[in-house]
């Protein structure tokens, strides 16, 4: 597959938003970043769109699917949406810094 100059729209669709939390804040220091992605969205796909949106190498993807949990709010059941998550691992030498934005 050739590389395209540019960024594809569709990588936005792919790439959600940073999830960050205190978990995600101290794999930071492993050279890992966790984003929220679409639920259809593959590790070819997400590595793809990670390397185009942030022009940095990705050297592995693991993603976690997390169902939605069924709370309860004045008495009525209801449930949490589904999300999937990707914690990119970058290669030796590189950084996203997520509070600065894309």
């Amino acid at each position: 597959m050739a590389k395209k100059d540019g960024i594809d729209p569709r990588h936005y669709d792919v790439i959600l938003a940073p999830h960050i939390t205190e978990k995600s804040t101290l794999a930071s220091e492993n050279n890992a970043v966790v984003f929220k992605v679409a639920n259809d969205a593959t590790k070819p796909q997400i590595k793809e769109a990670v390397e185009a949106i942030y022009d940095k190498k990705v050297a592995s993807v693991n993603t976690i699917l997390t169902k939605g949990k069924t709370k309860r709010w004045r008495g009525k059941p209801y449930k949490r949406s589904d999300f999937k998550k990707a914690v990119v691992t970058l290669a030796d030498g590189e950084m996203i810094d997520i509070t600065t934005g894309i």
